[in-house]
This record gives structure tokens, sequence and C-alpha cells, in this order.
């Protein structure tokens, strides 16, 4: 088919007009040139190709001989009035779609692409008011919408799928709201942090006349009964006897993958003594094959009362 109109303006081959109206006007605010002024050729290309898309579609005959021909079969089709093909489609089509959307340009298009008409031209302090709000109806972005989202430590270290199903509001062409649920799918990452944030461009409530909010979700770390996290490392307390702590022992860990870990310890402990095993911390999240370090912090139990045989025993180990 060549061209797909329906994939340009990310909608279904049975999309409605109020669909096609709702992802035009989205697109083409995001991709005008003149707000993209780090990239405008490619954002002119964007905004071009979406006219043509939402052109044809948004035309029964168009929409019915591309359906049927695709691409090639537009080109075959006289236009009204007309002997020859199908002009193509140019700036001013593009330019003079987005006036008639949204009542005249907040943009000065005329540097952009040439062809536009001046009906539409507007000069900086136009445009600038625009921006404020005044003298012409620009759809605005609304703040983004937040939402936590809990993880607990073993889906942080080994990383996790999750799926969200989302409400929200809608508002079609006419300015009318409805409900509309989804299911998002998240890919939590090995070795994300708290705070990490993940957005979903335009999966949040839309109002009359307004873009629809970006969905963002805030990673949150649940409490962990056994590890707390110090960024790439793991931190743990274990407690042993005092005579494990004189003697030495041997420390058995399941770690946040069941991983079982049996670490000798051969140092007198004292309380407080903090033994750091390598690499068996967090994963990087930029460095997924390279990890933290597990630090673990001893607490040494004192018995409450000693036999005579206990103390002398004791004193006798501790060379006093």
């Amino acid at each position: 088919m060549g061209v797909d109109y329906y994939e340009i303006l990310n909608v279904g081959r049975t999309a409605t007009d109020d669909d096609l109206k709702k992802a035009y006007r989205r697109l083409a605010m995001k991709w005008h040139p003149d707000k993209n002024p780090n990239n405008k050729d490619q954002a002119e290309a964007k905004f071009i190709e979406i006219s043509e898309a939402y052109e044809v579609l948004s035309d029964p005959n168009k929409r019915r001989i591309y359906d049927q021909d695709g691409e090639e079969g537009l080109k075959d089709t006289p236009r009204p009035g007309s002997s020859g093909s199908r002009t193509q489609f140019n700036p001013r089509n593009a330019e003079d779609i987005f006036a008639e959307f949204f009542g005249s340009s907040p943009f000065d298009y005329g540097s952009s692409v040439s062809g536009r008409s001046r009906r539409y031209s507007t000069d900086a302090e136009s445009f600038r008011n625009s921006c404020d709000g005044a003298g012409v109806n620009v759809p605005k972005k609304p703040p983004p919408v937040e939402n936590k989202l809990p993880c607990s430590l073993e889906e942080l270290y080994t990383g996790s799928t999750r799926k969200m199903k989302i409400s929200r509001q809608v508002a079609d062409a006419n300015g009318q709201m409805s409900t509309e649920t989804e299911i998002l799918t998240i890919e939590v990452k090995p070795g994300w942090k708290k705070g990490t944030k993940i957005t979903f461009q335009d999966k949040g409530n839309e109002q009359p006349n307004q873009l629809p909010a970006d969905l963002i979700f805030v990673i949150e770390e649940k409490p962990h009964d056994k590890f707390k996290r110090d960024g790439s490392d793991l931190m743990m307390s274990y407690q042993v006897t005092l005579a494990q702590a004189i003697r030495g022992t041997t420390v058995e860990i399941v770690t946040l993958d069941n991983r079982n870990l049996s670490i000798p310890v051969t140092d007198i402990i004292s309380p407080g003594y903090e033994l750091v095993v390598e690499k068996e911390g967090m994963p990087i999240s930029k460095e997924p094959s390279k990890y933290g370090n597990l630090k673990i912090i001893f607490d040494v139990k004192f018995p409450e009362k000693l036999a005579p045989d206990q103390r002398a025993a004791l004193k006798e180990a501790l060379g006093g």
C-alpha cells in the first residue's frame, strides 16, 4: 500500500471522524515546526505527513479509494473540476488544515515551510500572545499526572513486568467527555531506584480544548524484612552469639534472587563489625552486568549470666 495513513495518525482502520480529529489535534500540535526549533526539518516533514493523512482519511471519498487501492489509487484520482491527476499535497494544505482546526495559526510558519497562505501569517508578538492564551484558542498541555509504583527489592533486583489498568477521562472532537480504560505495560529494569520515572505520553486525563496530560509512574521501594538499600549496595544486620563472635562462624543468607550464600567469618567479631561481600548488592541499572556490594553489620548477643566454668573458659580464650 505504500504510505500507511492509519499508522501515521496512530488509529485503527475503523477509526471514526472523532478518532481522526483527536489524533490529528494531538499530533499536529506536537509536530508543528515552530514548536520544534531544534529539529525543524524533521518536524516539518512529520507535520506535512500528519496533515496529508488526516486530509485523506477525513474525506469519505478519498478514504474509500485509499482503502481499496492505496496511495497509488489517490494519485490516479482526478481532482474535482480538473482533468489531471491528484496534485501532490503541499505545505499550504498542511497549514490550512491546522488553521481550520484551531481558528487561526498560532505560529509564524512562513520561515519554516514555503507556500503558506498569507491570511494565516502571524508575527512574533501574536505568537507570544497565543502562547499566553490571548487571542488564539491554542490547546495547552496540562501538568503531568504522577502515580506511585510500589516495587519490592526482589522486583528491583531481577526486574519485572507490571500491568497497570488505568481509567481516564477523554474528550471527543465536540468536547464531550467519556471514560476510557486501558492496560499499560511497565518493564521494571534491574537496578532501578526509588524516584525513577516512567512516562506514558498523552495517557492522562483530557479536558475540552486541552491536549491530554502525560501519565508518570514513580518507582517507590517497599520496605524489606532483611535488606536495606544504600544506592547500589545492600545492607543487613546479622546477630551472632558471643561464642560465635570469638570462635568464628558461617553466615547463611538467601539472596534477593533466591540463591543460598555461605560466607565464612574467621575474624573475631566485635559489635558493629562490618563485613563487605563484593558484587552481592543491587545491579547497576546503567551497567546491568555490574553489582554493588553487600554489607553485613554484626550484632553480638552477650549472655546475661555466665557459670563459673564458662567465665573461666572465656577468660582463657581472651588471653586474660
